[in-house]
C-alpha cells in the first residue's frame, strides 16, 4: 500500500528567512528547544545539513512507539525550497513501514509571508492498513507554526 498526505501551513515570515532555517541544521536545534513535548533531543550524526546528513531524533519518555527515529536528508533543493528526508531507523520503520518520506517545501506567498507545504509519502504492507491510517502531518504543521512564530517574534524584536 502506498499513501500520500499533504498540508499547507501559512507562516507570517518571508520565504527566504524560513528556508534558511528549514534547509539547515538550525531546524533540528529549534525543534529540540521549542517543541520539548514532542522532541527531547536532536543529534547530528553525520553531515552539514545538506543531502546525506543523518539526524537522530529522540522522543520524550512516555511517547508511544519507538523512542527515537533516524532521518537521512535525501534532497535539498534551494531553487524550489524543498527538503526531503527518509526515516532509516526507528520511528515508523519500527512499526512496519517500508518507506516513510517527509517533505517540506517553503512557498513564497508575498513579501512577508510564506506557506510551508508539509507532506508524507509512505509504503507499507497492505495487511498493516490500520497502522497506515494513523499517519498524520500534524507534527509537521505544529513545527511550521511554532518555528514561524519564533522567527516572526525574533524579526519583530530586531526591527
Amino acid at each position: 500500500m502506498r499513501g500520500y498526505l499533504s498540508q499547507d501551513t501559512l507562516v507570517e515570515v518571508p520565504a527566504v528567512v524560513l528556508w534558511d532555517v528549514y534547509r539547515s541544521l538550525q531546524l533540528g536545534k529549534l525543534a529540540s528547544e521549542l517543541l520539548r513535548d514532542f522532541v527531547s533531543k536532536v543529534e547530528f550524526v553525520k553531515g552539514d545539513g545538506g543531502a546525506g546528513t543523518i539526524v537522530k531524533i529522540t522522543f520524550p519518555p512516555g511517547t508511544p512507539g519507538p523512542g527515537y527515529m533516524t532521518e537521512l536528508f535525501t534532497n535539498i533543493d534551494d531553487e524550489i525550497r524543498l527538503k526531503e528526508a527518509e526515516i532509516i531507523e526507528g520511528g515508523f520503520n519500527s512499526v512496519g513501514f517500508d518507506l516513510y518520506r517527509i517533505c517540506s517545501q517553503i512557498i513564497e506567498k508575498d513579501a512577508e509571508s510564506s506557506i510551508v507545504r508539509s507532506s508524507i509519502e509512505y509504503e507499507i504492507d497492505d495487511k498493516l492498513e490500520e497502522i497506515a491510517s494513523q499517519v498524520t502531518t500534524k507534527p509537521l504543521e505544529i513545527m511550521a507554526e511554532v518555528v514561524g512564530k519564533y522567527l516572526k517574534e525574533k524579526r519583530s524584536s530586531t526591527n
